[in-house]
Order: structure tokens, then C-alpha cells, then sequence
């Protein structure tokens, strides 16, 4: 595996299409559950309809080389189970999409999970992926103000030789494993821009779970949108730098096996 820590090969930019047309910057992360593989990022990046954004693919790029990480190949994810009809793009109503998306008391999760299928990548593909192991237990001390990092591609930013994403420094903003005013997310203080939605809220660990020793990272939560205060004076305060981040266990949620959801 090459020398770049491994977290970096877990994330991929997201470039959101519709037919041929790039609409919009957006990250991913992997995460694989006993033999499937999945893309996570937020609801809106799939589907926006507050502003009018739908999408019918998005397209990743993925690493082929171990060494030489500047070696990528363009990969198309289908977003609906059949083609467009027409040219103002997919119509949720009647197609169906192929993201898991969830529930809860307070509405719709901005988390999506995109089932892959690995017989359509590449044969060299080169990627990490985070794993049920790796998701941060009920019974991990996390305190107000831990450190934290998110990553991905802020404003579509990354290095580009490379095609790597790049980590912006967080802590926790509040009551880690409460829901923050009744929804499903905690809160992050960080830096965060445009582009980075859907990207993985980690703590580093001393060591990795069991399967992946190296691999020093816990998920703490899913990146969804910074917050602000709708009565901010914009000409003397500024920004409250807040961000939600949905709590990572609900991939446990949009990734049960098909056979424990009563599916054949």
C-alpha cells in the first residue's frame, strides 16, 4: 500500500452530473460492511429539491497505481435505475434511486449510502474504506472540545498532482452523543467551505480496530453544512464557524444486510 496515510485514500471528490454537464463539488468516503462496498455523502449532494438540484450520476475519480498516486481513473456512479426522460433531468417521483437514504423522529437524515459494485472498478484500484469497526462506540469518551479533523475538498480544492483531499482541524461544539435541539447531529467548530459536505468527522485513535490496525481513525459523523444565525447583522458579526456533522452510526442503519431487512 503506498506510504500516504491511509484515512487519504479513503475519501474521494465528488463531481455531481446531469447527462454531461458538471453541476457541482461535493466529497465521499468508503465504507465497506463484510463483502459490500459503499459511497457516503450527504442527501443534498444526490438530491437537493429546496434548489432545484438533481443530478442523475455522480463521477469519482479512483487511484489505479500504488505508486504513483497521479495515476486515476474516471468512475460514473448512476444515481437512478433508469435512464433519464427527459432533458430536464431524472424525475424521483417515478424512477428509482439507487441511494439508501433514512429517517428519524426529526425528518429525513442528510446522510446517503451508494451501493458499489467493485466488479466495475478497476482490477489495481487502490482505496481504504471505513468499516463498522471503525465507527466510534456509545461507549467512547468523547468530551466537549476534542480535537477532531474533517476532510475532504473544500471549494473543490485539492492537490491535484496527487488527487488527494486535504483535513481542516475541528473540535467538538457540543454534547457529543446528544441530539443537538432534537436532530441527529452534533456540532463541529471548524473551517469548512462549499465542496466539503459528505466528508468523513474523525478522531484519531492510538490504534485501528482489530481488521485494520493501521488504520488510526474513528468516524464520528457525516459533514453536512455549516450553521448560522438567520438575524446575524452580516455588516458587524461574523460567521458562527458551527457546522453539523450526523452522527456516523446511522451507516449501521443504511447499510443492513438485505436479508436482515427482509429483502431476498
Amino acid at each position: 500500500m503506498s506510504a500516504v496515510e491511509p484515512i487519504l485514500l479513503s475519501i474521494a471528490q465528488i463531481t455531481t452530473r446531469l447527462r454531461d454537464q458538471s453541476l457541482s463539488n461535493a466529497t465521499g468516503f468508503f465504507f465497506r460492511r463484510d463483502q459490500r462496498l459503499y459511497l457516503i455523502t450527504s442527501r443534498h449532494v444526490v438530491i437537493d429539491e429546496a434548489a432545484g438540484h438533481f443530478p442523475d450520476s455522480l463521477q469519482i475519480d479512483l487511484f489505479t497505481d500504488n505508486d504513483n498516486l497521479a495515476e486515476t481513473v474516471a468512475f460514473s456512479i448512476p444515481l437512478y435505475g433508469a435512464a433519464p426522460g427527459s432533458s430536464s433531468g431524472p424525475d424521483p417521483a417515478t424512477q428509482p434511486a439507487l441511494w439508501t437514504q433514512a429517517e428519524d423522529s426529526s425528518g429525513t437524515i442528510d446522510v446517503v449510502a451508494i451501493a458499489l459494485q467493485p466488479q466495475a472498478m478497476p482490477d489495481s484500484v487502490v482505496y481504504e474504506a471505513f468499516t463498522p469497526d471503525t465507527i466510534c462506540q456509545p461507549d467512547t469518551p468523547v468530551e466537549v472540545g476534542s480535537p477532531l479533523m474533517v476532510l475532504g475538498f473544500p471549494l473543490g480544492f485539492a492537490d491535484t498532482l496527487h488527487n488527494l483531499p486535504v483535513a481542516r482541524q475541528a473540535i467538538v461544539a457540543s454534547s457529543f452523543g446528544l441530539r443537538f435541539q432534537g436532530m441527529g447531529y452534533f456540532l463541529t467548530d471548524a473551517r469548512t467551505h462549499r465542496g466539503i459536505s459528505g466528508g468523513p468527522v474523525v478522531m484519531r485513535v492510538a490504534t485501528g480496530p482489530a481488521s485494520n490496525p493501521g488504520f488510526h481513525w474513528q468516524l464520528l459523523g457525516v459533514h453536512s453544512s455549516r450553521l448560522d444565525m438567520g438575524n446575524r447583522d452580516r455588516q458587524v458579526d461574523e460567521a458562527l464557524g458551527l457546522n453539523c456533522a450526523w452522527y456516523a452510526d446511522i451507516l449501521l442503519t443504511l447499510t443492513i444486510p438485505p436479508a436482515a431487512d427482509g429483502q431476498s
